[in-house]
């Protein structure tokens, strides 16, 4: 008697990624900035299969500048789930007030991707002030979804304080550098009851694949499309990649072994 197996996998309602309460069948959140113009952004973020697009509120016009081209034209509300963000903001008073823009513009919106940058040259989160917006935001009524260094103690202590999300960075932001310490996010990862998705560094699919086999919920990423050479090309390979890393995280690879084992074993044969 044969015995079916059903596996979950990246297409599978029962494993879609969940954040806030929301039901997304993607895994890949991109960003909208650094293309050449809206035509290429638009076609690369529907290639990605992305549902969430997150807005760099203080580089980006959704409306607060009525005669300027409206980024809400190629990625629709009814289409997308915007996710504003806190880029560029350098303390908690200026990353709050730019959450409360973004409510304002977005008709009341709530859900936020939260970041308060450290300084310019190596643009890592200030945890100190992170940890004051975010208690503010969470006070206010947002959900907050966090970008944070890969430390495992902040990582718990956001998610504790009522972040929706965490999301630590792989590497710097925009150096494309890979996982640089698959470590930490498998620790993040493990000690985590939110979705925890690698936000910054990534470079080619083969590092969104990585994040998602250490078990990540997501992974986040701009100039890693925007940037490489055939930018809505790279959108599809990102998709690709994260939907590949998912399911082997799901399938659950094979054991390291530190000698050969022949795939075809000798035992039993007669010659």
């Amino acid at each position: 008697m044969s015995t079916v197996v059903t596996l979950k996998n990246s297409n599978n309602a029962d494993d879609n990624l969940i954040i806030a309460g929301v039901s997304y069948q993607s895994r890949l959140l991109v960003g909208t900035g650094k293309y050449k113009d809206f035509a290429e952004s638009k076609a690369a973020i529907e290639t990605s299969g992305a549902e969430i697009v997150t807005v760099a509120i203080r580089r980006s016009n959704i409306g607060q500048n009525p005669d300027e081209p409206n980024l809400l034209d190629i990625i629709t509300p009814d289409k997308y789930t915007i996710l504003p963000n806190t880029a560029g903001c350098y303390t908690a008073a200026d990353a709050v007030r730019t959450c409360r823009l973004a409510r304002e513009l977005l008709g009341g919106h709530d859900l936020v991707k939260l970041e308060v940058l450290g300084d310019e040259k190596t643009l890592f989160p200030d945890i100190t002030a992170t940890l004051e917006a975010a208690e503010i935001l969470i006070k206010d009524g947002f959900k907050v979804m966090v970008y944070t260094n890969d430390d495992p103690i902040i990582a718990k202590r956001l998610e504790e304080m009522g972040c929706v999300a965490v999301m630590p960075l792989a590497a710097p932001i925009g150096s494309g550098l890979g996982i640089c310490n698959p470590y930490n996010i498998r620790m993040i990862v493990e000690n985590a009851s939110v979705p925890i998705l690698v936000d910054a560094g990534v470079g080619t699919a083969s590092d969104a694949a990585i994040a998602m086999e250490l078990g990540c919920d997501g992974v986040l990423m701009n100039t890693a499309i925007a940037a490489a050479k055939a930018p809505v090309l790279m959108a599809s390979a990102m998709k690709k990649g994260v939907e590949a890393g998912r399911e082997a995280y799901l399938a659950g690879r094979m054991p390291r072994k530190l000698y050969a084992n022949a795939s075809s074993p000798l035992d039993g044969t007669f010659f």
